[in-house]
């Protein structure tokens, strides 16, 4: 169904009632989305869904860890507010009055210092430590407060709860391609520490919370990161390539996929309807429109 993608429109949704034996479809106009909570907002994906949800009318809040390192990134025009994923207690105060959530939220697949493992002064103990956060699933569940299955896994379970009670309107969460192929290759390198597993997690937990869900799995991103310009910058960003956008179903694409295109495909399954409910793919292939109608690319979902 279409629908009107832009903030201060109004978006039809189906809704179905019971009429005796027989359940009738119809569709009503909803409230419209205005505000939305972004998390990962210093992210490479993040930043660029602030910046195009800015430019389509919305409010936002973002969601940040570190409000030093957000401020000069957004300067005075979105609302930063502090909480930990990993800690539910700090997430009802950021979602409430949220009409939605944006999920943006993630760590590195592969080990890094985001996994924020405590490391000993001495090198020699530094490198006997990270040995053992490579090779033994054990002490890396213990003392890496920030891997995948700790921030992609339990975080965005604990934020979907947290909108779950706050009666939010929308949930977009960005996933990842090889989620139902995690034991196929390159999936199967991909998830060499659990990084799908997490997402695959996360994904269940959101299907089953009754929430108006939308799970966006881009391919390899590409484009970017923008983790270092201003807002006037990221509002201006144009995915450097020349290929198309294509969506799927089903977790059968494989492929790259800008970063700009994952924030815009977010953002505009917000306002539109087709997207409710459903999980879709999206790469970049063919030959690239002069401009991308998003709404027929969704009506394409299955």
């Amino acid at each position: 169904m279409a629908s009107q993608g832009a903030a201060g429109g109004r978006s039809l949704f189906p809704i179905a009632v019971d009429c005796g034996r027989n359940a009738i479809f119809f569709a009503i106009a909803v409230s419209t989305i205005q505000r939305i909570l972004i998390t990962g907002s210093t992210g490479g994906v993040g930043q660029l869904a602030v910046a195009y949800a800015l430019k389509q009318g919305y409010t936002v809040r973002a969601l940040t860890r570190n409000v030093a390192k957000a401020r000069p990134l957004f300067d005075q025009r979105v609302e930063l507010v502090t909480a930990d994923l990993r800690l539910p207690d700090t997430l009802p105060a950021v979602v409430a009055d949220m009409d939605a959530v944006l999920c943006c939220s993630g760590t590195t697949a592969f080990p890094s210092d985001k996994w924020q493992v405590d490391l000993p002064d001495q090198p020699w103990e530094q490198a006997f430590t990270w040995s053992r956060v490579l090779f033994d699933a054990d002490y890396r569940q213990m003392y890496a407060k920030n891997s995948p299955m700790v921030a992609d896994g339990q975080g965005v379970t604990n934020l979907i709860h947290a909108a779950k009670q706050s009666n939010a309107q929308r949930f977009v969460f960005v996933s990842s391609l090889g989620v139902e192929r995690k034991q196929q290759f390159p999936f199967s390198v991909l998830n060499t520490y659990g990084v799908l597993d997490a997402k695959a997690v996360a994904e269940t937990t959101l299907r089953s919370s009754g929430l108006s869900y939308t799970i966006v799995r881009p391919g390899r991103l590409i484009d970017g990161p923008y983790t270092s310009y201003d807002l006037n910058t990221l509002i201006k960003a144009s995915t450097d390539g020349k290929q198309a956008v294509v969506l799927g179903s089903g977790d059968r694409l494989l492929g790259q996929t800008s970063r700009k295109d994952v924030a815009a495909a977010c953002v505009e399954s917000l306002g539109d309807g087709a997207t409710v409910g459903k999980v879709f793919e999206i790469i970049n292939q063919g030959k690239r429109p002069a401009t991308l109608d998003w709404s027929q690319l969704f009506a394409t979902l299955q």
